[in-house]
């Protein structure tokens, strides 16, 4: 009997999969999935049943599985607990290896890049850091107290310290530039783990907690780039400098990530540095003018140079002709994609396909709100829709992005370019 599936890989990427038949076995699937969607790692599988309001359920055996059509969640495997969470975060992130743009390899490293931040998300609850014992020690001894009394315990210098460099190496670990609101969510998360730690006659509980974490994280900053971690040297100011004869102010802004950057400015694999990437990219470079390209050679060396590349565009903000020159693989669109997974650890086509399946019905509503004012092409559109009786979803996906043009009145050619 063919299957239908509705797979969640990750939060944000949803894909659909069909199977001529049902697998004889949960572990039959589980390979199905992984040569699908090139899946690598552990994971088990939850289904929506529907005898309990589409509620999870662990899939434990096959005949279990909804028949013609199913919801499934991919459940991966975790070898640290929620307090290593910090270290986790600063292992490596994921990019595509293979010539497929659909797949995504989840549990493959960069090549030489084990520090490589792999979460775009920030946790919800953050997951607060265990401390040194003496400190865990007194912490839980003033819980028990806490619990009885209500009363909070002295903090120590030595021991706000040694909290406060904790918490500014987790966060680090996520995001060099945290916004005020997500320091607060650390702070909160604190007290709410350690109520001894509450602030007396605070509102929250966690003020004072929260300005000495904004400050502590500053001062770790200072302390990387003075080690001469990338992500923060690039803001490094330069003071003045001379101009022939006479001293100017030279012109400093601040450079950190944007919404959804990652993987912003970072370090170099280990035993690499400017001079042996360099000879790495000129070696990429030679492969790439070749008529029979080595696209395994290319991926790897675009996966090593990944940290010279970034110094490069976020540091020096070249011109794209210079870009074009020095890295040409990355006008490739496998690498467009793979460069996208490298900065921001999401699939760039996933990422477009789940976004296009969720506003579509708001985007056909829209044209059919404004069809008199768009003309007769945006009618023959939607007509040629309602007249649609198989696969729906596919002609209302691909509706609701042909339409584009013609609601924002520009040339359909300008506004997407077809790869072949």
């Amino acid at each position: 009997m063919a299957l239908l599936l509705r797979v969640q890989i990750k939060p944000k990427l949803i894909r659909k999969f069909h199977l001529a038949q049902t697998p004889e076995s949960v572990e039959h699937l589980q390979n199905e999935l992984r040569e699908k969607f090139g899946l690598e790692g552990g994971f088990s599988l939850q289904y929506e049943d529907p005898d309990f309001d589409n509620a999870l359920t662990n899939l434990v055996d096959i005949v279990e599985l909804p028949a013609e059509r199913a919801v499934l969640h991919i459940l991966w495997d975790l070898d640290t607990s929620a307090s290593d969470q910090s270290e986790t975060q600063s292992n490596a992130s994921v990019a595509p290896t293979t010539s497929s743009l659909d797949t995504v390899n989840s549990s493959s490293t960069l090549v030489g890049h084990r520090h490589l931040r792999n979460t775009a998300e920030w946790p919800c609850p953050f997951p607060i850091p265990p401390f040194s014992y003496d400190v865990e020690f007194k912490l839980r001894q003033g819980n028990e107290v806490y619990e009885k009394t209500g009363k909070g315990i002295t903090v120590t210098r030595n021991m706000k310290m040694c909290i406060l460099e904790k918490l500014a190496d987790a966060i680090f670990a996520l995001r060099a530039y945290p916004d005020k609101h997500q320091i607060e969510t650390v702070s909160s998360e604190l007290v709410q783990k350690h109520q001894c730690l509450k602030e007396p006659g605070s509102g929250t509980g966690y003020q004072g907690w929260t300005i000495s974490l904004r400050y502590k994280h500053g001062n770790y900053r200072s302390m990387l780039r003075h080690a001469g971690c990338n992500e923060v040297s690039v803001n490094r100011k330069t003071g003045r400098e001379e101009d022939g004869e006479r001293k100017v102010e030279s012109c400093w802004s601040l450079k950190k990530p944007k919404r959804g950057e990652v993987n912003y400015v970072p370090d170099h694999p280990e035993n690499h540095d400017d001079d042996t990437l360099e000879g790495e990219r000129s070696g990429m470079v030679n492969e790439m003018k070749k008529r029979s390209k080595d696209m395994t050679f290319i991926r790897r060396k675009m996966d090593l140079t990944f940290s010279l590349r970034r110094k490069e565009i976020v540091d020096q903000q070249p011109m794209v002709s210079v870009i074009q020159e020095r890295w040409p693989a990355l006008f490739s669109e496998e690498q467009i994609c793979a460069e996208f997974y490298r900065v921001t650890t999401k699939e760039l086509l996933g990422t477009f396909r789940s976004a296009s399946d969720e506003y579509c019905t708001s985007l056909l509503r829209l044209y059919r709100a404004k069809t008199g004012a768009i003309g007769s092409e945006m009618e023959k559109l939607l007509d040629k829709l309602d007249h649609q009786i198989s696969d729906i979803g596919v002609h209302r996906r691909n509706t609701s992005l042909q339409g584009l043009p013609l609601f924002l009145r520009e040339v359909s050619e300008k506004l997407f370019r077809t790869c072949l």
